[in-house]
């Protein structure tokens, strides 16, 4: 009797050892969730895991394939592994030097309007650069939809300063009276961003409403009419330390048909027709001479006093950077980086002859 009991007990133990093996080590549970992040996106590469086999404590990072984003774990005796691939705001390789002069048009194409893009993921995310240690914005990087756009009227954005940001008013010069705006890098329609500080940088209402509205437009009609995804990133470019941008680089690029509906690649310039303006602050003056009676020899708008006398010869203070020249009394002198900085003494004919323009606020 004992030894059948006995035997009948080591049956038992080998029926559920038997069914234990036959679970595999690898299953593997996902949960997906999600995710919409400002600055990085971490996501979860679903082809990577379907590839492992063993269970690993050390993190991967994987080429986004895509932005949703799920935290999986291997349920291997005692382990858990999670795979992590992230999205970074990166910015093309463009710079300012890259631009042509403004010369009369909102905006330019750049790389034959076609974008820089090198990934293309296919779902919606949103990604702002963190603010940088001036207090500007750096790239934003989307890719619109329709579930991204908003679905209620734009709010209230006063509070948000953007570096180089004036309450300048040039009543009878600018059609809506105010020199800057605060422009979303991506605009309200597309993301349904407000108030984003990381968002928000001082433009001109020149740029806002000539130059990058009408891209948006173009995104935003696109997206709503073909229900489809448009890869989208806005770069604020910035010369030095300057503390309002010269412009941005706007970039687009319809996934599901490869461009054909939506693909540009332009510069558009932060500049106000009939405006000067100082990009190391923000300040700012009029270009149009004030109304004057023929006796009397019309002056600018905003001029620096005690401007010397034009004379055979003075010395003026060149800007090898701007190719700009001034007067030494010009209050554009004092922002003027050392290096840039260079005095040449002759006619004001020759200095022009050397390629270098006069400067609107001081008038040499």
């Amino acid at each position: 009797m004992k030894s059948r009991f006995v035997s009948f007990l080591l049956t038992v133990i080998t029926c559920i050892a038997l069914v234990g093996c036959s679970i595999p080590d690898n299953a593997i549970e996902t949960s997906p969730t999600e995710v919409s992040t400002i600055a990085t996106v971490a996501q979860t590469s679903v082809s990577e895991l379907d590839s492992a086999t063993e269970a690993t404590t050390t993190p991967l990072s994987t080429k986004v394939t895509t932005t949703t984003a799920a935290t999986t774990s291997s349920t291997t005796k005692a382990s858990t592994t999670i795979i992590t691939a992230i999205i970074e705001a990166v910015a093309p390789s463009f710079s300012f030097s890259d631009v042509p002069p403004y010369s009369g048009s909102p905006y330019v194409e750049i790389n034959n309007n076609t974008p820089f893009f090198t990934e293309f993921p296919s779902d919606s995310f949103e990604i702002y650069s963190p603010l940088d240690n001036l207090g500007r914005c750096g790239v934003a990087y989307v890719n619109i939809s329709k579930e991204l756009m908003p679905t209620e009227n734009r709010g209230e954005i006063g509070t948000i300063k953007p570096t180089g940001w004036h309450t300048a008013n040039y009543s009878g010069i600018i059609e809506d009276i105010y020199l800057y705006n605060r422009c979303h890098l991506i605009g309200y329609q597309l993301a349904g961003e407000n108030a984003n500080e990381l968002n928000l940088i001082t433009g001109t209402r020149y740029m806002n409403v000539e130059g990058m509205e009408p891209f948006e437009n173009k995104v935003a009609n696109y997206v709503l009419s073909y229900n489809r995804h448009v890869l989208y990133r806005v770069t604020p470019i910035f010369e030095g330390n300057n503390l309002v941008a010269n412009g941005v680089l706007m970039e687009a690029y319809s996934l599901e048909d490869n461009g054909v509906g939506v693909k540009f690649c332009v510069f558009c310039y932060n500049v106000q027709p009939n405006i000067g303006i100082d990009y190391a602050t923000g300040d700012s003056w009029s270009l149009i001479e004030e109304n004057a009676s023929p006796a009397v020899e019309p002056q600018q708008e905003v001029v620096d006093k005690g401007m010397p006398i034009v004379d055979d010869e003075n010395t003026y203070v060149l800007n090898t950077n701007t190719h700009k020249f001034h007067y030494p009394s010009c209050s554009s002198v004092n922002s003027m980086k050392d290096k840039n900085k260079d005095y040449y003494t002759g006619s004001r004919d020759d200095v022009i002859a050397m390629g270098y323009e006069p400067c609107k606020r001081c008038n040499p």
